[in-house]
């Protein structure tokens, strides 16, 4: 809900467990309020500023706008903190002071070229300075379902020459205390989302990403959290971005005693030249609040995702369980060995079958074909028929993969059009895993795309697509671009991917497609709007995917998480772990397998048809339930998830103990969620519970019988 108090000048918007609150005092857009819900008659005048030193530049009111909380901060007019945003005008000036000229409701709000949540009521305010001619609308989604506010900024040159974007971020939120500490995701290849905690320091922390990728060193979320907050109890402020290209997002612990959170476009070697009458449109920030401690913070990022985010035509679904011949075949496959898998997958309850990369081109290693999206009949002179009907005849539906934004030097497409591959004047271009990126940027490399891949999705019957993105961006020029205007780069890629999605996977709503980067390195709410899952690692091995999934869980539902069962010794890290093991962690998520079937041990190749029957009676709690880390696996003892249903009436318990202590501690979990009032039978045992027994004293269970990597799962069922 939107009110304004027009005596007040004062915008409330209240959604689901929270208010947001601002107010307009002589021009200036202050931030009032962010919080847990609070009546019309609370008195936020503690959030004023103070009054000016003899240092300080005034305002009207004789307050310091270095001291003002600010809901638009901007360099230049006495605020000397991070600013949400930067303009350069003709001469070169950089002071910009914006004021309060109007507002309105926006109806079905979307954002030029970049996904944009849906739902909600959006409230958008208009801050304008005539002297530069320059004017910010601020965008405010505010939801009746999760404790959320989506915000976004339209930046309009309302002058008479030329100005320039120096920085565009998305939102601004100023807290008037500090003591929080901040929480980010970092990572790398093959250990993505790893959780870090530290204080925050007066003077600026920032994370970012320069990839052109959201990326899988940096995640594009930040929370910020009381010193005391732990997974059940404490106030927790986050922000995610809704954006896969280069992103920042900013903490300033200020001298006054208050905190600064900015995000959005990476301002690294960003400029965007606007011409009078045009605007710039900055992506989403996702900002919830919480104080249900860190987990209800990661509850009400999964609530809005699957409400707001991922497509409703897929978001409850039940999910494809698939067997990928990716790690089970790597090039190296003929229709023989591709029949053997899907012959294998009949009756296990796998649904599936996806080809993934060496189908197309001369494609037999890594080094030629990217680009050329013809099958390749050396390997598959029919054609990808003779597969489609086998799966067909094994009752399976059939997925593909593709790289659609490389290219490989050795490949039809860049011998006829080198100069469609990212590359800057003078230099070869860099090659990652021997391939380049195309620049999608330029209208005619994407209509090849869409028109390459589109054809394939209809000459086929194909049901489900991975689409991979497997090296960042490097070299960031493109022979399109204006010639005075090349500093957008990685932004306008970012539109040009999106115009990929919306003229392939949306243009296709019959197809399931799930996003891939070399595993998680592009993994945002970005993505999810196109993708209902994402590939959570190319790590699948059952020990790192515990500290995997459970880093990704802060931010992104599980429902989000693809997860497959893979062989062992692990071809990541070589570890081996049990079979059983690796089930239960990989049905945490939409599930699959990247194994040779055929190869299985009787013994395992049974445990899958009992495994996948388990985990189609609990989808429902992967799709829409929620979800409790009940045990930290980065604390070296265990993992924990519990999984319940939104009305209580039932939940889903798996444990995995990762390192066997000789003569080791008790380990007794905790387990919230659950109704406190109500007992439960606990299926895999007969035993009952109260349920406030199990939130306050815990599970009892025979920690000491389990070995090293062994899972144990529980069924709790109101009664």
């Amino acid at each position: 809900m939107i009110a304004y108090d027009k005596k007040t000048a004062t915008f409330t918007l209240t959604g689901k467990g929270v208010t947001y609150a601002m107010g307009v005092t002589d021009g200036v857009l202050e931030h009032r309020y962010f919080g847990a819900p609070i009546g019309p008659s609370d008195d936020l005048s503690l959030y004023r500023g103070e009054a000016a030193t003899s240092f300080e530049a005034r305002v009207p009111g004789k307050l310091s706008q270095n001291q003002i909380l600010l809901e638009a901060p901007v360099y230049g007019r006495g605020d000397y903190r991070e600013p949400m945003l930067i303009l350069r005008g003709a001469e070169g000036e950089t002071a910009l002071d914006l004021a309060y000229t109007g507002h309105r409701i926006v109806k079905d709000h979307k954002l030029a070229g970049l996904p944009t949540s849906f739902g909600g009521e959006t409230l958008a305010i208009t801050l304008a300075d005539p002297v530069r001619g320059a004017s910010v609308d601020l965008f405010y989604t505010v939801c009746d379902d999760c404790p959320v506010i989506a915000r976004s900024a339209r930046i309009t040159n309302t002058g008479k020459s030329d100005c320039k974007i120096l920085r565009a971020y998305s939102a601004a939120l100023d807290l008037p205390d500090n003591g929080y500490d901040l929480i980010t995701l970092y990572g790398a290849w093959a250990r993505e989302r790893t959780p870090e905690r530290t204080p925050i320091r007066h003077g600026v922390t920032s994370v970012d990403s320069k990839r052109v990728s959201s990326s899988a060193s940096l995640n594009p979320f930040a929370a910020l959290v009381e010193k005391a907050a732990g997974e059940n109890a404490g106030r927790c402020y986050g922000m995610a971005l809704v954006y896969s290209s280069s992103w920042k997002i900013a903490c300033e612990g200020a001298q006054n005693g208050t905190t600064r959170l900015t995000g959005g476009i990476n301002d690294f070697a960003f400029a965007k030249t606007l011409a009078p009458g045009e605007s710039f449109d900055a992506p989403e920030a996702v900002l919830v609040f919480s104080s249900e401690g860190i987990g209800g913070l990661s509850r009400a990022f999964h609530d809005y995702a699957r409400a707001h985010i991922v497509n409703p035509a897929f978001v409850n679904k039940p999910r494809p369980i698939v067997v990928n011949n990716w790690e089970a075949t790597y090039f190296d496959f003929d229709y023989e060995r591709l029949f053997a898998i899907i012959d294998a997958a009949e009756g296990t309850g796998i649904d599936t079958f996806v080809l993934d990369d060496g189908w197309f081109g001369a494609r037999v290693n890594d080094s030629a074909g990217l680009g050329d999206w013809t099958v390749n009949r050396n390997k598959l002179p029919d054609g990808l028929k003779p597969i489609i009907d086998r799966c067909h005849a094994r009752g399976l539906k059939f997925g593909l993969w593709f790289e659609p934004e490389m290219v490989n030097p050795d490949s039809d497409l860049y011998r006829a059009h080198p100069d469609w591959a990212i590359g800057c004047p003078g230099y070869q271009p860099l090659l990652s895993r021997r391939q380049l990126v195309l620049d999608v940027t330029r209208k005619d490399v994407r209509d090849y795309i869409v028109e390459s891949v589109n054809r394939v999705l209809r000459e086929n019957a194909i049901d489900y697509v991975k689409w991979d993105s497997n090296r960042n961006v490097s070299d960031l020029w493109s022979s399109a671009a204006d010639p005075n205007d090349r500093e957008c780069f990685a932004h306008e890629y970012a539109l040009g991917l999106y115009d990929l999605f919306d003229r392939i996977v949306l243009a296709n709503p019959a197809v399931f497609f799930e996003g891939c980067s070399g595993g998680g390195s592009r993994y945002d709410f970005g993505m999810l709007r196109y993708f209902p899952q994402i590939w959570t690692s190319d790590d699948t091995d059952a020990g790192m995917r515990c500290m995997i999934q459970y880093g990704t869980s802060y931010c992104y539902p599980p429902s989000a998480m693809s997860c497959h069962v893979s062989v062992c010794p692990n071809h990541q890290n070589g570890r081996t772990t049990p079979f059983a093991t690796r089930c239960a962690v990989a049905h945490l998520g939409p599930t699959g397998y990247e194994l040779d079937l055929s190869k299985l041990p009787a013994e395992e190749k049974a445990q899958i048809g009992e495994q996948n029957a388990l985990y189609r009676r609990d989808e429902d709690l992967i799709l829409s339930g929620d979800l409790y880390r009940v045990a930290d696996p980065f604390e070296g003892r265990a993992f924990g998830f519990l999984l319940a249903a939104k009305d209580k009436s039932k939940a889903a318990l798996t444990l995995v103990k990762l390192f066997n202590l000789t003569n080791g501690e008790r380990f007794i979990p905790r387990l919230p969620g659950l109704d406190p009032a109500a007992d439960y039978l606990v299926e895999e045992t007969g035993a009952t519970f109260r349920g406030s027994t199990l939130a306050e004293i815990g599970l009892p269970l025979d920690w000491k019988a389990l070995r090293d990597f062994d899972a144990a799962v529980y069924h709790f069922k109101r009664i």
